[in-house]
């Protein structure tokens, strides 16, 4: 008799260390290209761009860093605040 042995969510979306499957492969082709780029025209943006978007897309627990800063935005400066005193 087999045995399968299924994750606790099957609706979660695919992980690969602390990327989405999806990120880490724009993040594997743009680190490809960045490094090319920077071996043959000494020009250091790309890199920093896909560091940068690497580092904005870290996902824990079905959050990223970018969703973070986001929210963190629109609750200290973009949307009032409401208080209501009694």
């Amino acid at each position: 008799m087999k045995r399968y042995i299924y994750p606790q969510n099957l609706k979660a979306t695919a992980n690969m260390w602390l990327w989405s499957l999806k990120d880490f492969a724009i993040i594997g082709i743009a680190l490809l290209i960045s490094l090319f780029i920077l071996a043959k025209l000494r020009f250091a943006l790309p890199a920093a761009l896909t560091l940068t978007y690497g580092f904005l897309t870290i996902r824990l627990e079905d959050a990223t860093v970018l969703d973070f800063i986001k929210n963190a935005v629109r609750y200290f400066i973009s949307t009032q605040q409401y208080f209501e005193w009694r």
